[in-house]
């Protein structure tokens, strides 16, 4: 069963070209090194209130929910917390998981 593990990011204006490219270069490829996904899209929500900063989808799909398991209890902690570190509160994420139907 694959599953998509969705982190939906609101991200200030001021930084929101750094931080892509930064998702895009080292984020990203991290998160796939761990050997947990298959691949990983970002995306842009159209439609949204921007007043406080543009959000983003970035979706990373799992084989397996042992693999996506495996990404949570060994390597997330860690990655958010680098998130964090540099980014400080310019921008919020929520998190969520969907199973793939077809």
């Amino acid at each position: 069963m694959s599953l998509i593990y969705n982190v939906t990011i609101k991200v200030e204006h001021s930084i929101v070209d750094e931080w892509l490219c930064w998702m895009q270069q080292e984020h990203i490829p991290e998160v796939l090194a761990t050997g947990c996904f298959t691949h990983a899209r970002t995306l842009r929500l159209l439609e949204a209130d921007e007043t406080d900063g543009l959000t983003f989808a970035v979706q990373y799909e799992a084989p397996t929910d042992e693999k996506y398991n495996q990404y949570v209890s060994n390597f997330a902690p860690a990655l958010r917390e680098k998130s964090f570190e540099k980014w400080g509160n310019r921008f919020v994420a929520f998190r969520s998981v969907l199973q793939i139907v077809n």
